[in-house]
């Protein structure tokens, strides 16, 4: 998948580290630097730290956490803003994900073993799940050397350990790495992922710039990190117009979000080192941010189909696409949209976006227009077709390869073949509307790619679901 390539593409390595001793307890490496080594003191830190935050009005499931991983005199602060937000929370597992710093690391090293250990005591590894990540082949292995000296996990602990009561881990550093590692661990994560995970993504962001551009540089890139667009965060990293040194565990994470259902991006705490030192010349960014699956409304489902409507109208009568503002933050963040028009119950058009290029809403307007004036199949609308229009709103979660064609579940997945340069996509509904079994719906997804019915036995096929409103 390209969104591989360009984290492939992203990452840089960083400087050897040491060797191991203990792999059975994960000794801290950072306490009394990074924060206190003494347990009552770290335990008064971190309480006093989350006393001055208040929880987030955001509606939803949190998935996933983007958190810094600076000592705590600079960073603590911004930190427990998300850490607030799972206070009361019956999490039981945690994957911790972060960018390895002193370690020339080759792929990625899963810590499958064990504890670790913090002042605050020992925080069990998952070892069942943590060893499922295992793949030599996709260059997963347990190296527990590459996690001597390193801090982006591990000062994420004293905080989970305040806030949660029983809970286990999933450590991984990610280094230098092919594709494949990537695929391996973002199909594996969103396997394992139940309504009782977080995730936990450790990261700083800009080092080094003067604090206001810095300021410039770190809001371009949260901003698209709250969209839950990946695209904008590799345009914005390849450009050099923003940074972050876990690049590559964020949008590992941004992904299995986005597979997981994450809809809505909301920041809880953007600021830099400079906001506590005092110190403007060479700062260090931080945010706290969090990803969550946020169920549509039915007031905002009725708005997203407003939305479509004045698109398809406008565009009929007048020949222009409107323009529309929106303020709702889950309309703006990306999503994969079809727009589907029927006429008396019969389709009209319906053309889509199969991947999240662009703000939801945009894709709507966009789709809308296209259902209305662009299906190859229709001839465009009149002025005297509106009055009869219905409109069905198709919002996609991501492609996931199908492997095993046992795995369809018809009504609940739509599939995309591709085979050579033909490709063809039927919806989630279709398969219901028209009563198709599986078979029969292989063979339909291959009629519409231009291909023979029975193309699907040596073609790629992918499943994915729909949020369908109507």
């Amino acid at each position: 998948m390209r969104i591989l390539i360009f984290i492939y593409l992203l990452f840089i390595a960083f400087s050897p580290g040491c060797s191991a001793e203990n792999v059975d307890v994960k000794e801290p490496a950072v306490a009394g630097t990074f924060y206190p080594s003494d347990k009552d003191t770290l335990k008064k830190s971190v309480e006093e730290f989350l006393s001055k935050v208040e929880k987030s009005k955001a509606q939803g499931r949190l998935i996933a956490l983007i958190s810094p991983h600076a000592g705590y005199m600079y960073s603590g602060q911004v930190a427990a803003y998300g850490y607030k937000q799972i206070e009361g929370s019956d999490i039981n597992k945690v994957v911790l994900i972060g960018p390895s710093h002193r370690s020339a690391l080759k792929g990625a090293s899963v810590y499958t073993k064990g504890s670790f250990k913090t002042p605050l005591g020992d925080v069990k590894v998952n070892e069942s799940l943590a060893t499922s990540l295992l793949n030599e082949s996709a260059d997963v292995r347990f190296s527990p050397e590459v996690y001597d000296g390193e801090h982006s996990l591990e000062v994420q602990l004293p905080f989970l350990q305040t806030i949660l009561k029983d809970f286990t881990i999933i450590p991984i550093l990610l280094g230098s790495a092919k594709g494949k590692t990537f695929e391996h661990l973002i199909m594996k994560l969103t396997e394992i992922f139940d309504e009782k995970a977080l995730i936990v993504a450790s990261t700083d962001l800009s080092h080094y710039y003067d604090y206001i551009t810095a300021n410039e540089m770190d809001s371009k890139i949260i901003s698209a990190i709250e969209k839950i667009s990946i695209k904008d965060t590799v345009d914005l990293l390849r450009s050099g117009k923003s940074e972050m040194c876990g690049a590559v565990p964020v949008m590992v994470a941004m992904e299995v979000a986005k597979r997981c259902g994450a809809n809505l991006g909301v920041v809880f705490k953007q600021a830099n080192s400079g906001d506590v030192t005092g110190e403007k010349e060479r700062v260090v960014g931080y945010v706290s941010l969090g990803l969550f699956k946020s169920p549509y409304t039915n007031e905002e489902k009725k708005e997203l189909i407003n939305i479509a409507k004045k698109a398809i109208t406008e565009y009929v009568i007048n020949q222009k696409e409107p323009v529309i503002e929106v303020k709702n933050p889950k309309f703006k963040t990306d999503g994969a949209v079809f727009v589907t028009i029927k006429e008396r119950g019969l389709l009209r058009g319906c053309i889509g976006h199969i991947q999240a290029i662009m703000p939801l809403y945009q894709s709507i307007i966009k789709n809308a227009v296209a259902a209305c004036s662009s299906d190859p199949r229709f001839s465009p609308m009149t002025k005297e077709e509106l009055k009869d229009m219905e409109i069905e709103i198709s919002i996609l979660s991501p492609f996931l390869r199908l492997n095993n064609i046992k795995n369809i579940q018809v009504g609940k997945h739509g599939l995309y073949i591709s085979k050579g340069l033909h490709s063809g996509l039927l919806l989630p509904q279709v398969a219901t509307e028209f009563g198709w079994n599986r078979e029969e719906f292989l063979e339909q997804v291959c009629l519409k790619a231009g291909l023979p019915r029975d193309a699907w036995k040596d073609a790629e096929l992918y499943t994915f679901t729909a949020e369908i409103i109507r």
